[in-house]
């Protein structure tokens, strides 16, 4: 195997370590600084989720379940192979928005305990995905729509780690420290294709447009509330990413909606 084969195979190892729970066939560890060089790689690992949430989701069918059903299992599947990792930092996140200050909000954020803002926070991400997926209720379109949803979803983290100062000195922002840029470019390029790929370039477009808006507002929430990122703002961002995409997978796959 060639050095750039070695190092790409690397890369979406340490990042399917870093964002599920599937048992890989290495003794590897995957520091801070190793998720942050490979951060490229973030929407290949979404897109593996993605696929697998689809398969879920299409044996559910063809055992004759009905969408409903179905799209809550290919969601179950999602964070069974991830180990709720974006949704534990959602959580976290919202019940620190709660906090009086910076640092009772930074003390909330690393309590374990789940408050009232976490558990809503949870809820209508549940609710908004699985009433996303039910209402395209076609086994391939909700494939391609968990592909690009998980793919774009996890896209942008590499930009935000770049761009936006960590909170904290310790932590696990701070451990990775900032992405390369050539990281940040090609996983923006690797989003980018999955959205098209998937959904068509009307879809993609209007997905894009909303998670540039998502990351704006999201990096200015964040500095003002507690002076930076840390790593349940980075799964609380991919869950509102994910949301965003399936949302739009879901308009356009309407009647009558072009995509």
């Amino acid at each position: 195997m060639t050095a750039p084969s070695r190092r790409f195979v690397t890369d979406v190892a340490v990042c399917l370590m870093f964002c599920t729970r599937l048992p890989l066939a290495t003794s590897m560890p995957a520091a801070g600084g190793d998720v942050a060089r490979a951060s490229w790689a973030l929407p290949v690992a979404g897109a593996l989720v993605g696929a697998l949430g689809g398969l879920a989701y299409w044996l559910a069918v063809r055992l004759g379940l009905p969408p409903l059903v179905a799209a809550a299992l290919a969601l179950a599947a999602g964070m069974v192979v991830t180990g709720c990792l974006h949704e534990d930092g959602l959580a976290d996140t919202a019940d620190g928005f709660g906090g009086s200050d910076r640092e009772r909000r930074l003390e909330i954020m690393r309590d374990s305990r789940l408050g009232t803002y976490g558990v809503c926070a949870l809820l209508m991400s549940l609710l908004l995905r699985w009433s996303a997926l039910a209402s395209i209720a076609d086994a391939r379109a909700v494939a391609l729509a968990l592909v690009a949803a998980h793919a774009a979803a996890r896209a942008p983290l590499p930009a935000f780690m770049a761009l936006v100062p960590p909170a904290r000195s310790d932590g696990l922002a701070a451990a990775a420290g900032p992405p390369p840029y050539a990281a940040v470019a090609a996983a923006g390029v690797l989003g980018a294709l999955a959205l098209g790929l998937c959904l068509g370039p009307t879809a993609a477009l209007a997905a894009l447009v909303l998670l540039a808006a998502a990351a704006v507002i999201m990096a200015r929430m964040i500095v003002k509330a507690i002076g930076g990122h840390t790593g349940d703002v980075l799964g609380a961002l991919e869950q509102i990413n994910e949301i965003l995409v399936l949302l739009v997978a879901a308009a356009f796959a309407r009647p009558g909606a072009s995509a």
